[in-house]
């Protein structure tokens, strides 16, 4: 069987499709945070359950923040410098959410660590919240965001992976 999160190659040819293909994941393993309460309140905490709940649960603690990193700490400051001043303001808006979306995980994380232990725990008010607001940031940064990066030089792409690559590598 495939391991749910493999290790990135040795080499990232186009960082923002690796970035895309993260927010495909995220878009699914929210949506599945749906499925999961309706599954709980039909079943409760089966093996079903708990499996999908580790799925999230990995997911969201371990690649999810990789992902932001990839945008704050590289993809973003390289946008910044192309010096569009609406460019810069949606880069600001979009990583000020980055917090609260790590809010909405927080609150969600007892009650996936839970069912990932076949405990009975009644799901967060923040499930909607979640499974809405995370794609729609996604798509924003998708839409508003990731086109910009075609301006950036091959040089400065290429550090970029590279620095996703290092954030991935084994110690």
């Amino acid at each position: 069987m495939r391991p749910l999160l493999q290790p990135v190659a040795p080499s990232i040819d186009d960082p923002i499709e690796l970035l895309q293909a993260c927010h495909d994941k995220v878009r699914r393993f929210a949506g599945l945070t749906l499925r999961l309460r309706a599954h709980l309140a039909e079943r409760g905490p089966d093996a079903e359950a708990q499996e999908a709940a580790r799925s999230i649960l990995r997911y969201f603690d371990m690649a999810a923040p990789l992902h932001h990193d990839d945008e704050d700490r590289d993809l973003f400051p390289a946008l910044r410098s192309l010096s569009q001043p609406e460019l810069t303001n949606c880069i600001d808006e979009l990583e000020a959410q980055h917090e609260s979306l790590g809010h909405l995980w927080h609150a969600l994380r007892p009650w996936l660590s839970a069912t990932a232990e076949g405990q009975a725990c009644p799901p967060p008010a923040e499930v909607d919240e979640f499974a809405v607001v995370y794609p729609a940031h996604a798509a924003r940064e998708e839409t508003e965001i990731y086109p910009a990066a075609a301006q950036l030089s091959p040089a400065q792409m290429r550090q970029i992976s590279d620095a996703m690559v290092r954030r991935r590598a084994p110690d």
